[in-house]
């Protein structure tokens, strides 16, 4: 039984809210749950107190017992202090940029220094005549 710490949303259309779960990692989205740790409501601004509220010794209990918490409730409990903050992978290779694009911007660098060096020559010049 592997256990997640997940959202499950809530609210009216277009008006999200969101319980804090722990579920089996199986069980549907808005379905069967374990525990309910704490809320989220996006609609609040981000300084807003009851944005995010937290049961920290409970989702602390669960993250030691082995309960693996989603990608965006790994940010928010990051955020919360109760996890090290996520750390996005690195860039797919897949959307780095190719070859060609890579020796072009090398390209336009390099000259782009060179018309530095030159400007910067031509106002030497005429502060010394």
């Amino acid at each position: 039984m592997s256990l997640r710490i997940r959202l499950a949303r809530g609210g009216a259309k277009k008006r999200p809210f969101y319980r804090i779960v722990v579920a089996e990692a199986t069980s549907p989205r808005d379905g069967r749950f374990v525990e309910k740790v704490g809320t989220y409501n996006p609609m609040l601004p981000k300084e807003h107190a009851d944005r995010l509220i937290l049961k920290a010794e409970r989702v602390q209990h669960w993250l030691g017992v082995g309960a693996q918490p989603t990608d965006r409730l790994h940010k928010l409990l990051g955020q919360a202090g109760l996890m090290e903050p996520f750390k996005y992978g690195e860039q797919p290779k897949k959307s780095a940029p190719g070859k060609k694009r890579t020796e072009r911007e090398a390209e336009a660098a390099e000259k782009a220094q060179r018309a530095a060096e030159a400007a910067a020559k031509a106002a030497e010049a005429p502060a010394e005549a």
